[in-house]
C-alpha cells in the first residue's frame, strides 16, 4: 500500500467525520446516517493500515477518531442494579459452568496430589524431619497445637476478612497470570496443593486426621472450589495465548480476560462466604458433624447454583462476557 496516496484519497472522508462528530447531537437524520457510514468507512481504514502500513501518527489519529464515533453511535450506558442482577444469577454461573472443563480436572488431580503429598509424608518420618524439628512438629499436631489454634488465632471478624482478602487476592492472581502461559497458575495452585497435604500428612502421622479433616473441610470445600475454579478458568486464558481457536489471538484473549475478569468478581463473594464460614464457623463450639454439614451444604448450594443457573445461562448463549454494547470496538479485519 502506498500510504500517501491512501491517505490523500480518504483525509476528506476522515475529516468528514470529524466535523460531524464535533457537531454532537445538532445533526439531521441524513448526517446521523452519513456518521454512521463513514464511523465503519474508517474503522475498516484503520485496519488496512495496522495490517499492511503501520503508521503511529496516522494510526494514532484514526484510533481516536473511531473510539469517538463508536461512543457517539453506540451512546453510552450507566450500569444499573439490573446489570449486577443479570450478572449474579447468569452471567459468573454462566462462566463457571462453561469452564468446568478446565476446573474440575484442576480439582481431581489437586485432590489426588494433596492426597499423594499427605500420604507420603505421614508414612515417612524421614520426610516429616525435614519440615521440622520433632519439638516443633509435636507443637503443630498435639490437642490444642497450632493447627488447631489457627483458627481461634484472632477475633472471629478480623479472622474473616484477613482470610477473604488472602485468599481473594490468590484467586485474582490465577485469573490474572493465567496469560503468562499457565506457568504462575501452576506454582500457586501447587503451593496451596503443598500445604494441604503437610497438613494431611503431619495430622495423620499423629492419629488426628480426623481432627484436622474436621477443621478443614467446613470452610475448606467451598475455598478450594474457588480456587481450583479461578486456577482452571487462568490456564483456560493462558491456553488461549496457545491456540486461540478460530478467532484472532487478540480477540480470544479479549473475550477470555473479560470472562475472567468478572469471574474474579464472583469468585470473590464465594471466597467472602467461606471466610465468614472459616471464621465463625470452623473455630465454633458445634459438633464437628455439624460444622461439616454446613461445609456440605455451602458447596452443595454453590454447585446447584452454577450447575442450574449457570447451564441454563450458558445454554441460552451467555459466556459471561460483558455485554456486546459495553465491549470495545472490534475492528474488521483487512482482506
Amino acid at each position: 500500500m502506498d500510504l500517501d496516496v491512501f491517505v490523500t484519497a480518504h483525509r476528506a472522508e476522515w475529516d468528514r467525520l470529524d466535523h460531524l462528530l464535533h457537531r454532537g447531537r445538532r445533526l439531521t437524520g441524513a448526517e446521523a446516517d452519513e456518521l454512521v457510514a463513514l464511523y465503519q468507512r474508517t474503522a475498516t481504514h484503520l485496519s488496512l493500515i495496522q495490517s499492511s502500513a503501520p503508521d503511529p501518527m496516522l494510526t494514532g489519529r484514526l484510533t481516536q477518531l473511531v473510539a469517538r464515533a463508536r461512543a457517539t453511535v453506540t451512546g453510552t450506558r450507566r450500569a444499573t442494579w439490573r446489570d449486577a442482577v443479570r450478572f449474579l444469577t447468569a452471567g459468573f454461573p454462566a462462566a463457571v459452568y462453561r469452564s468446568r472443563r478446565w476446573w474440575i480436572p484442576t480439582a481431581v488431580l489437586s485432590t489426588v496430589l494433596a492426597a499423594i503429598i499427605g500420604w507420603w509424608i505421614g508414612t515417612h518420618p524421614e520426610v516429616q524431619a525435614t519440615i521440622a524439628a520433632p519439638d516443633e512438629l509435636r507443637q503443630l499436631t498435639r490437642p490444642g497445637g497450632e493447627y488447631e489454634t489457627y483458627y481461634s488465632s484472632h477475633p472471629a471478624a478480623s479472622f474473616a476478612a484477613q482470610v477473604w482478602t488472602n485468599n481473594a487476592q490468590a484467586a485474582a492472581m490465577c485469573l490474572t497470570l493465567g496469560a503468562f502461559l499457565c506457568i504462575p497458575v501452576i506454582w500457586i495452585l501447587f503451593v496451596n496443593v503443598l500445604n494441604l497435604g503437610v497438613g494431611i500428612g503431619l495430622m495423620s502421622s499423629a492419629g488426628r486426621l480426623d481432627t484436622f479433616l474436621g477443621l478443614v473441610l467446613p470452610h475448606g470445600l467451598l475455598e478450594l472450589t474457588a480456587v481450583f475454579v479461578a486456577a482452571g478458568t487462568g490456564l483456560r486464558l493462558g491456553w488461549t495465548v496457545i491456540d486461540p481457536g478460530p478467532n484472532s489471538r487478540r480477540t480470544a484473549l479479549a473475550q477470555q480476560g473479560r470472562a475472567a475478569i468478572g469471574m474474579a468478581i464472583g469468585l470473590a463473594l464465594v471466597l467472602f462466604v467461606s471466610g465468614v464460614i472459616e471464621g465463625f464457623v470452623t473455630p465454633s463450639g458445634l459438633p464437628t458433624w455439624a460444622r461439616i454439614a454446613i461445609g456440605i451444604a455451602a458447596e452443595l448450594a454453590f454447585l446447584a447454583y452454577v450447575y442450574i443457573l449457570g447451564g441454563r445461562a450458558a445454554r441460552t448463549g451467555d459466556t459471561g462476557d460483558v455485554e456486546e454494547a459495553d465491549r470495545s470496538a472490534e475492528l474488521p479485519a483487512a482482506a
